[in-house]
């Protein structure tokens, strides 16, 4: 039976004929957000919504685009007969995922230069990922500035202040960081790569190394067949 996290309901809620999509993983949630969802944040419950102000029609047109998105991902999703599509749309690589490579590199990462090499990526004060950042929370603020609600003025100096404070404390804390593996010249002392050698004094020569083995994985089953029943 796949995890309860890979089911998700898409409806309209039968008292208040408001449109809702619960259930599923953050994976899931993105997909919901993408598709024009908003995030709905309670105690015990993460669910989302259709945006305000939308004439039915067009939450029908979000619900199925969402609909189609998930089930493309591989969610079991349950929805309202009007939301229901065959179409499996493409899927792409999104920005945030090209990011999280970087972490991928970390964790493979067998000396502090390759560790500096990657926060470079983070640091770099013209292309880097929080030079990126910075970009965009002006770029955000400048669109706020003529959008005419009463909040917008306040909105648009946080996020001003999000970049001027916020994101330069941790830019600080990064190039600190970064500059302090790059002087450093040392191998990581447990990723260093083994090559099993025996020293030539060694008179046990059944002997491999003295590295501890490798920890144990124990092989995942696959999942059961879902059952043919399943509503869609």
């Amino acid at each position: 039976m796949p995890s309860a996290n890979r089911f998700l309901t898409v409806r309209r809620d039968p008292h208040s004929a408001e449109l809702l999509a619960r259930g599923g993983d953050s994976e899931a949630h993105s997909i919901l957000e993408r598709a024009g969802f908003v995030p709905v944040v309670r105690l015990h419950e993460t669910y989302h919504r259709a945006p305000t102000g939308l004439d039915p029609d067009t939450e029908n047109r979000l619900a199925t685009e969402a609909v189609a998105r998930l089930r493309a991902a591989g969610y079991h999703v349950e929805c309202d007969e009007e939301f229901a599509t065959d179409r499996r749309p493409a899927r792409y690589p999104t920005l945030g995922s090209s990011v999280a490579h970087l972490a991928g590199r970390l964790r493979e990462a067998t000396a502090t230069e390759d560790a500096a090499d990657v926060l470079t990526e983070l640091t770099a004060p013209y292309d880097g990922v929080l030079a990126a950042i910075e970009h965009v929370l002006y770029a955000a603020a400048d669109f706020h500035d003529g959008l005419g609600a009463a909040a917008d003025p306040y909105t648009a100096r946080r996020l001003r202040h999000l970049a001027d404070e916020h994101l330069h404390v941790l830019r600080t804390d990064l190039v600190h960081t970064r500059n302090a593996l790059a002087d450093r010249h040392a191998p990581h002392p447990r990723r260093s790569a083994c090559a099993g050698e025996v020293p030539a004094e060694e008179r046990e020569r059944s002997a491999v190394c003295a590295c501890p083995p490798p920890p144990r994985t124990a092989p995942v089953p696959p999942p059961p067949a879902v059952a043919a029943g399943l509503r869609r």
